[in-house]
């Protein structure tokens, strides 16, 4: 889901709420790093430079509410930087890096994005329509040094193809790119960071978030200051998501169905089962997958799009390959250490409910306790639970210092 629609969904948040944002409170600066070699960071561009003034009228044309909330101006820099593809290859991926001008060290927040297809709307490109251009700005305003990923197939390494809902992927590309923007600030004084790190992100940011989330935790526990952690309607549950599809009626929207049919073909590139397509889907389907691959324009339910052999295969267990390439990239059965808080709408058509759900019994039943809590938008769609996982993140952020 791009959050291109969070600025609209959430005008009628209340004036308090907003108030409350405005008075997000910073600890006191820490010591600067030592300077060290860049071991991540290739290079660093300046993009833009946007007055309070400029960004009050940008604000504005969204809702007067959001210019309340306006502290100073931003500099926005795009990063690129060294990371690894899926298959181990080292490759320069980018991402964007928007930061406060001001005297006061103050937090920062890893945002990973929403789907995107298209390049113009990949972070680094800062094109109007991009959650960069939209959202991050307005917060990187209120006082947080923004960093966002474009993840590999965007920006820099838009050469490559994507490797949507691929957890192993989309974690590297955003912890190196949180490295890179390290690099960048020890090296440039006039950026005060205060060492707190907060993450976030809706849909497949939500899932790209909790994939970063859980490869720090297992991996690098104490190289960053993490705080606290925001994830929305992200599919988490990959196995029980997909079985689900094959075994309800979904909304049969083409823009949806691309998403479903994006992580199928991702899967059969990344763990080289290198099917036929005519393996996964029949006519008169299978021509316009073979055109447009995940641009294809599918306006039925999506079990209706696949072939009945392919379907057998995975609800009777049999077709262990692509089972197994599922189950890679489940990331909902862990124990989170640091405060987790969970979004999602029980009545989503997107992205169904049960991947949070499921993530938060998962969790509860490893002992995460109130570390972690589910936060259920009763009646809500994807679009609608934007608001209150807005929200709530910032709640969260405002309130774990």
């Amino acid at each position: 889901m791009n959050l291109r629609y969070v600025l609209k969904a959430s005008r009628s948040f209340s004036v308090a709420f907003f108030i409350a944002l405005y008075l997000i409170g910073c600890t006191s600066k820490t010591a600067d790093p030592q300077p060290v070699a860049d071991q991540y960071l290739v290079s660093s561009s300046d993009v833009a430079t946007i007055s309070k003034d400029q960004l009050v009228a940008q604000a504005s044309a969204i809702s007067p509410l959001y210019a309340l909330l306006l502290k100073q101006g931003i500099s926005v820099v795009k990063l690129v930087y060294k990371t690894k593809n899926w298959d181990g290859t080292a490759i320069q991926a980018s991402g964007l890096l928007i930061v406060p001008n001001t005297t006061t060290a103050v937090p920062m927040i890893s945002q990973q994005h929403g789907t995107i297809f298209d390049d113009a709307d990949a972070p680094s490109n800062f094109g109007p329509e991009s959650e960069a251009y939209q959202f991050a700005t307005i917060f990187a305003s209120i006082g947080y040094i923004m960093v966002c990923p474009d993840y590999i197939g965007f920006g820099a390494s838009k050469s490559l193809p994507h490797t949507y809902e691929n957890r192993t992927s989309l974690a590297q590309a955003s912890l190196d790119m949180l490295r890179a923007a390290r690099e960048y600030i020890g090296s440039h004084s006039e950026v005060k960071w205060d060492s707190r790190l907060y993450m976030a992100g809706y849909s497949e940011g939500g899932y790209a978030t909790m994939a970063l989330y859980k490869k720090m935790q297992d991996e690098v526990p104490t190289e960053f200051n993490l705080r606290a952690v925001s994830c929305g309607a992200g599919a988490y549950d990959k196995t029980s998501f997909m079985k689900a599809l094959l075994t309800q009626k979904s909304a049969g929207v083409a823009q949806w169905n691309r998403a479903f049919l994006w992580v199928l073909l991702t899967y059969d590139q990344i763990y080289k089962l290198n099917r036929p397509l005519s393996f996964y889907f029949k006519e008169p389907y299978l021509t316009d997958i073979q055109k447009n691959r995940q641009l294809a324009t599918l306006d039925v339910s999506f079990d209706q799009v696949l072939t009945d052999s392919f379907k057998a295969g995975i609800l009777n267990g049999t077709d262990t390959a692509f089972l197994n390439a599922v189950a890679d990239n489940n990331i909902y059965d862990w124990k989170p250490l640091t405060t987790l808080q969970l979004y999602h709408g029980d009545a989503d058509p997107q992205v169904y409910y049960l991947n949070s759900k499921n993530a938060y019994d998962a969790m509860q039943a490893r002992g995460a306790g109130k570390t972690v809590q589910l936060f259920t938008s009763v009646g809500k769609t994807h679009v609608q639970t934007i608001p209150d996982w807005l929200a709530g993140t910032y709640t969260l952020f405002t309130t774990v210092q």
